[in-house]
């Protein structure tokens, strides 16, 4: 078996090349979405995860953040390793940590020992979504790029989709340990296909340059402890605690030592001032507003599921089940139009479509459940498609325009900027929408409050009525009076809960208004995935 698959990854006939580039394709879009789904997967159980080894809840908080911020790390750093390296290399090495790390991570028995594990499994990890893109970039012919995008955007929604359903049924079935043991199944196909498929880079020519990683160590740590404190802001009150304080600034000396070296001793892997042009900006507003309209599907609808429905997570997962067969049929018509029409108009569709589905969210009362959802969730299914389709593709299309893979520099510090706008804008956009669901809820509890008080004729009608339920299961009159009030100020939650969510549809939607805005200012109309881009050098 080893025999075959070392002359099949020696083979170079044109046929077997090509082969080869599908087959590498597919392997690093695996590898991206792995980390998606373990992530994904992680955050659904942790509470499982909490029950199961007996942690705190502050404890456990921290779980999911050892792993964030070390993919934060990763995720410039290992850009430039795929430069310098070769993505086959770094892949095969951080593959196989990142296996044996699931497989030990269920039996860590301490807090301590659980953190150290997280970090060393995101780092291993972290390699894995920088090298998708790119290696598709390079490798497959033009023409083809856009399907790929096309699978790409398929593989991360159903990843995201499938992920709460997925948890639920390792707690019914099998075991909470199948959170971590599922990337160590899945991780070991991605290493076959990379092994197989993926080239080493041609030997480098010529004098090797000095490579000074001080400034660029300060800037990953800076940009790491920055995504720790968005992600525990919310839950620690932000300027409130000591720890976050010391967080950002600390972050802020790091990141500004990175520019005092970089004025003083240039990294010469690193050509800020490429990333100067409007559509690059403008393209990093993109991908952050692609990260966080997925936040109504990511946050808002299992909260309110969650907290206003008590959905178990395997119910929640039956709702987002129905993304899916949406995502996978309009990704396909997505990049079949992505051909066609300026890649502006295919995310300006797909922004729209998203819009919609949250304005259909927004009237969202206590009473909705599951099934009520399968109209906004059909819709916003078919904009994420679009979404994903036409902002990937205009990343892709704007490095072919400033030719970006004709100078390695330019290729390296493009990618590293969309990988850090990924990571950090998402997690900014988390914690955004995170901290005005819950400053709203207390507003909306608030003005609930204000209509319900004691003595008020219809206060105290629903008081009566509640409290006539409560009796035949109470120990008294006295006892079901207290039991109706404890129900009543619950049901005022629960409104609170649900207004609040409310507003963040309107948020998800007013941002989708703003790229849609945005998009009139690019400095010129995107070039398109014609055919004849395959064969023709961009002018």
């Amino acid at each position: 078996m080893r025999i075959a698959l070392d002359r099949f990854a020696m083979t170079t006939t044109p046929s077997a090349a090509r082969y080869k580039a599908y087959v590498g394709t597919a392997g690093v879009f695996l590898g991206a979405g792995i980390v998606s789904l373990s992530q994904r997967v992680l955050g659904t159980g942790l509470a499982d995860l909490r029950g199961a080894l007996g942690l705190g809840f502050d404890e456990a908080a921290w779980v999911p953040t050892a792993c964030n911020m070390a993919l934060m790390f990763m995720g410039a750093f290992s850009v430039y390793l795929g430069g310098l390296f070769g993505p086959r290399r770094v892949l095969l090495v951080a593959g196989p940590v990142y296996i044996v790390v699931s497989l030990v991570l269920p039996f860590a028995h301490s807090i301590g020992s659980l953190l150290a594990l997280q970090v060393l499994a995101g780092m291993s990890s972290g390699t894995f979504y920088p090298m998708s893109l790119t290696f598709a970039l390079r490798n497959l012919p033009m023409r083809h790029t856009v399907y790929a995008v096309g699978t790409y955007s398929m593989e991360l929604i159903a990843s995201i989709s499938v992920a709460t359903a997925l948890q639920g049924w390792f707690m019914e079935h099998w075991s909470w340990r199948w959170m971590f043991w599922m990337s160590a199944v899945l991780t070991p196909i991605m290493l076959l296909f990379v092994y197989i498929a993926v080239p080493n880079p041609p030997p480098r020519t010529g004098p090797k340059p000095r490579i000074s990683w001080h400034g660029f160590l300060c800037a990953s740590l800076g940009l790491s402890l920055l995504d720790g404190a968005l992600e525990q802001g919310e839950r620690l009150d932000w300027l409130g605690s000591g720890v976050i304080v010391a967080m950002l600034t600390t972050a802020a000396f790091l990141l500004l030592a990175a520019l005092v070296h970089r004025r003083i001793a240039p990294n010469p892997l690193v050509n800020l001032s490429f990333l100067a042009r409007r559509n690059t900006l403008l393209l990093g507003f993109g991908l952050f507003s692609l990260r966080f309209v997925l936040l109504a599907i990511i946050l808002l609808l299992p909260s309110y599921l969650g907290t206003v429905q008590s959905y178990r997570p395997v119910q929640t997962g039956t709702v987002l089940l129905w993304l899916v067969l949406p995502v996978m049929a309009m990704a396909t018509l997505a990049a079949q139009v992505m051909r066609r029409l300026d890649g502006r108009v295919v995310a300006s569709m797909g922004f729209g479509a998203v819009a919609v589905a949250c304005l259909l969210d927004s009237r969202l009362t206590s009473v909705w459940s599951g099934d009520t959802f399968w109209l906004p969730q059909i819709v916003i299914a078919s904009g994420l498609a679009f979404v994903f389709v036409g902002v990937i593709g205009m990343i892709i299309q704007q490095g072919q325009e400033t030719k970006v893979l004709a100078r390695p520099v330019d290729a390296l510090t493009y990618v590293s900027f969309f990988q850090i706008v990924r990571l950090l804008g998402g997690q900014a956009g988390v914690s955004t929408l995170q901290h005005a669901v819950t400053v709203r809820e207390k507003f909306h509890s608030n003005m609930l409050g204000l209509n319900v008080r004691a003595g008020d004729w219809l206060t105290d009608e629903r008081l009566r009525a509640l409290t006539l339920g409560m009796l035949p299961s109470s120990a008294g009159f006295e006892d079901a009076q207290q039991r109706a009030s404890a129900l009543l100020a619950l049901q005022v939650s629960r409104e609170a809960f649900t207004l609040s969510c409310i507003d963040g549809f309107l948020i998800v939607a007013g941002l989708c208004a703003a790229f849609i805005v945005c998009a009139a200012f690019f400095v010129k109309p995107m070039r398109i995935f014609f055919d004849s881009l395959s064969t023709q050098p961009p002018s």
